[in-house]
C-alpha cells in the first residue's frame, strides 16, 4: 500500500462496523491492516442480501484494502500465531466485548511481552471496566442511553435514531485518532474507547447548556437549531429546503432578495437575538413565503448571495450528484466476479494518490502471512473456514 501510513502494520479483530470501519480508514491511508477472523468469519460477511462476485456488499463497504487470516484464538496454536503477528505490528484494534477481549488475550497487558510498543485499541460499548462493561451495546442502544434518540424527530412524535450508524462510525473514527496519537508518541499501551463516551462527547454544546445553565435539549420542529433563527428545513412548493441564516448580514441579503425590506427594521426580526426571541413570529412569516416557490428556484436565488441554502436530497440523489463526481467520492474497486462501487475516503492529502484494494476473501492471506507460525493449527483453521 502507498500513503502516509505505509509501513504501519495493524491487526484488526472485530466484526460488523466500528472496528472494521476504524481499520478501513487506516488501510485507505496506506497501513497494512491484517484482519484476523474466526473460522466462520466476520458476521458482516453474511449481513446484506446483496453481493458482488464472492463479496457481501455490507462487508465490502467496511473492509476494502485489508488482508484476512483465519485463526482460532481460543486455541494455544491460535494464540501463538497472534503473538507472532503482534510482534511485528504497530497496533491492534478490537471491538469485541470486554470479557471476550480479555479471554482471547487482546489487551496490552496480555501482548506487551511480545511487543512493548504495541498500541491496543478496545472499542467497546461502555469501557473495559465498570458495572456496564459486559452489557450488550449496539448503535441503537447507545443512541437511546445518551439522549440522542430523545432529541431526534419531531416534537410530540416518538424518539428516533439517526438515519445511519452514527455511533459505530464515530467510534471508528475516534479509535483511529487515538491509535495514531499513541503511534506518534512512540509508546505502546492500552486505549479504552467507549461508544457511550464517544456519543456523549458529541453532544458538546447541548450538554454544556444543561450543565452550565440548566437548559434542556429539546426536539425542535423541522430540525430547527436551538439558537439560530431561521436555521431549519422549510417546505417548498415541490419539496424541502434547508435554510441557515447564521448572522445579520446574510439576513439583510435574504430580505432584499425576497422583497421584504421592512423585516430589516422590524424590532422582532432585525437582529439574531430578536429573531431567537421571536421564533414563532419569524417562522409564521417565512413558511408561506417558501411555499410560494420551488426548491430549485429558492436554491438558485439564495445561494449566489452567500445565504446557506440547500435542497434536501435522497442518498441516491447525493451519490449521483455533480459534487460527488467532482470530488470523486464514489470509487470503483475491481475484484474477481465484478467491480465494487463504494464511497471513498474523505481525507485528501496533497501529492498522494488514493488507491483502494478489494476486500479480502475469508482466510485469503493465511499462506502469505502465517507461514511458519503455528503452521499446523493455522492450516486446520483455514481448512475449516473453507468447509473442509
Amino acid at each position: 500500500m502507498s500513503g502516509p501510513l505505509s509501513g504501519i502494520v495493524i491487526l484488526e479483530i472485530g466484526h460488523m462496523l466500528a472496528g472494521p470501519y476504524c481499520g478501513m480508514l487506516l488501510a485507505d491511508l496506506g497501513a497494512e491492516v491484517i484482519k484476523i477472523e474466526p473460522p466462520e468469519g466476520d458476521i458482516a460477511r453474511r449481513v446484506s442480501p446483496h453481493t458482488v462476485g464472492s463479496h457481501n456488499a455490507y462487508f465490502a463497504s467496511l473492509n476494502r484494502s485489508k488482508k484476512s487470516v483465519v485463526l482460532d484464538l481460543a486455541s494455544a496454536a491460535g494464540q501463538s500465531a497472534l503473538r507472532a503477528l503482534a510482534a511485528r505490528a504497530n497496533a491492534l484494534i478490537t471491538n469485541l466485548r470486554p470479557s471476550a477481549i480479555r479471554k482471547l488475550g487482546l489487551t496490552y497487558d496480555a501482548l506487551k511481552d511480545s511487543n512493548p510498543k504495541l498500541v491496543c485499541v478496545a472499542l467497546t460499548g461502555y469501557g473495559l471496566e465498570g458495572s456496564y462493561a459486559d452489557r450488550p451495546a449496539y448503535d441503537y442502544v447507545i443512541q437511546a442511553l445518551t439522549g440522542v434518540m430523545a432529541i431526534t424527530g419531531e416534537p410530540g412524535g416518538p424518539p428516533a435514531k439517526t438515519g445511519y450508524s452514527a455511533v459505530d462510525n464515530s467510534a471508528g473514527m475516534m479509535g483511529a485518532l487515538g491509535l495514531l496519537a499513541k503511534i506518534v508518541e512512540g509508546k505502546g499501551g492500552q486505549i479504552d474507547l467507549s461508544m457511550y463516551d464517544v456519543m456523549l462527547s458529541q453532544l458538546n454544546y447541548l450538554a454544556g447548556a444543561w450543565l452550565n445553565a440548566g437548559e434542556r435539549a429539546e426536539r425542535m420542529p423541522r430540525s430547527a437549531h436551538p439558537y439560530i433563527v431561521p436555521a431549519q428545513i422549510f417546505e417548498t412548493s415541490d419539496g424541502w429546503l434547508v435554510v441557515f441564516i447564521s448572522h445579520d448580514d446574510f439576513w439583510r441579503r435574504f430580505c432584499g432578495e425576497v422583497g421584504r425590506p421592512e423585516w430589516l427594521t422590524d424590532e422582532r426580526f432585525a437582529t439574531m437575538a430578536a429573531r431567537r426571541s421571536n421564533r414563532d413570529a419569524v417562522l409564521a412569516a417565512l413558511e408561506p413565503l417558501f411555499l410560494g416557490d420551488s426548491t430549485a428556484s429558492w436554491s438558485a436565488r439564495l445561494a449566489p448571495l452567500g445565504v446557506v441554502v440547500a435542497p434536501v436530497e435522497t442518498l441516491e440523489q447525493a451519490l449521483a450528484s455533480d459534487l460527488v463526481r467532482e470530488r470523486e467520492m464514489v470509487v470503483q474497486i475491481e475484484c474477481a466476479g465484478g467491480a465494487i462501487r463504494a464511497v471513498g475516503n474523505p481525507i485528501r492529502i496533497a501529492g498522494a494518490q488514493r488507491r483502494f484494494g478489494p476486500p479480502p476473501l475469508l482466510g485469503e492471506h493465511n499462506a502469505l502471512l502465517l507461514e511458519g507460525l503455528a503452521a499446523g493449527a493455522v492450516s486446520a483453521a483455514h481448512k475449516k473456514s473453507q468447509g473442509g
